[in-house]
């Protein structure tokens, strides 16, 4: 790279270089994704995100026997993301590991930052998913048997999201320990997405804690850092549910009350447990600690959803045609 000199009357920063400047060939960049990779300041889970994003994008430079990339190349790597049918917010993580990877070759002076500038899609308004009604989640939960341990284990897993809100992953990383007392209360302390610890806490209510403490003494012996939810199968008996597993056992269950469409998923539950909190009667400051929400526009999402729905003007051009007729 082309490095100025600085002083009186002189620029300060790097000269943009040329892809022809830079000795690094495609062919090396698959080399250097595991030095990016240990180079990152991030957890374990970003870490992982980075490099599944980096070896597609490699894979489809491949594809398309590109050999020395550049800035147009990133453009329409975005464009063949968008026709493959990745969501908003997919498209956006594999651009950040891009931008990321090619800012770190730039700073080592070995390829020139390719994708600087280029920016994620645009999310659509509202959500993907829908959350379920009052009668919906009643028929969920009363419709699973009690009696087998897989009922008493899907049981406490969504009375808890739908309760809590609590996201998969949450979920997932729960051990049986991680429930305490806090101010005479029993709280779940959650390792929420980002973070590194479990410093985030939910409250559990007695109609949350009870069906978790009946599952819990099915499996006797336990102790603390034992997984809170682990797998029935005889192939991972007692290993720690997966958030793969966790979306497939609400999926099964949503559709066994006719909830059988792609916005209905686990993360439903979610946005169940914001909505209700909502309706009622929580602020928004407190539905916005309820989903730990970094961005409280987030949380108005759902309290505009809510409020157009009970103040919706449609229902008035019905009462004025009503009266007209």
């Amino acid at each position: 790279m082309r490095w100025p000199e600085t002083g009186k009357g002189k620029i300060s920063w790097p000269v943009a270089p040329r892809v022809e400047e830079f000795g690094t060939r495609p062919s090396d960049l698959d080399a250097l994704v595991g030095s990016f990779l240990l180079s990152q300041d991030v957890s374990q889970s970003s870490r992982t995100t980075y490099g599944k994003g980096l070896r597609r994008f490699l894979s489809w430079l491949a594809t398309e026997e590109i050999q020395m990339p550049r800035r147009e190349d990133i453009l329409a790597y975005k464009e063949h993301l968008k026709a493959k049918g990745f969501s908003p917010p997919t498209i956006s993580n594999y651009l950040v590991a891009v931008r990321k990877f090619f800012d770190w070759t730039e700073g080592i002076r070995l390829y020139p930052n390719v994708a600087r500038g280029i920016k994620g899609t645009k999310r659509a308004k509202g959500f993907r998913k829908d959350p379920l009604t009052v009668a919906q989640v009643k028929e969920l939960l009363i419709g699973i048997d009690l009696s087998t341990s897989d009922g008493k284990r899907d049981y406490a897993l969504l009375n808890l999201l739908v309760r809590t809100g609590l996201r998969t992953v949450e979920a997932a990383r729960a051990d049986v320990g991680d429930i305490s007392q806090e101010s005479g209360e029993a709280v779940l302390w959650v390792q929420g997405k980002g973070r590194d610890t479990k410093d985030e806490l939910v409250l559990l209510t007695d109609a949350t804690l009870k069906p978790i403490h009946e599952y819990i003494r099915l499996r006797a012996g336990i102790h603390d850092l034992a997984p809170l939810f682990v797998s029935h199968s005889d192939r991972n008996r007692n290993q720690r549910l997966t958030t793969r597993s966790i979306s497939r056992i609400a999926k099964s269950r949503m559709k066994s009350i006719g909830l059988d469409s792609g916005r209905f998923t686990a993360h439903s539950l979610r946005h169940t447990a914001i909505t209700l909190s909502l309706q009622g009667g929580a602020s928004v400051q407190e539905a916005r600690v309820l989903g730990r929400h970094a961005d409280v526009n987030t949380t108005l999402i759902y309290a505009h959803n809510i409020d157009r729905i009970v103040h919706a003007p449609e229902r008035k051009i019905d009462a004025v045609l009503a009266m007209e007729c």
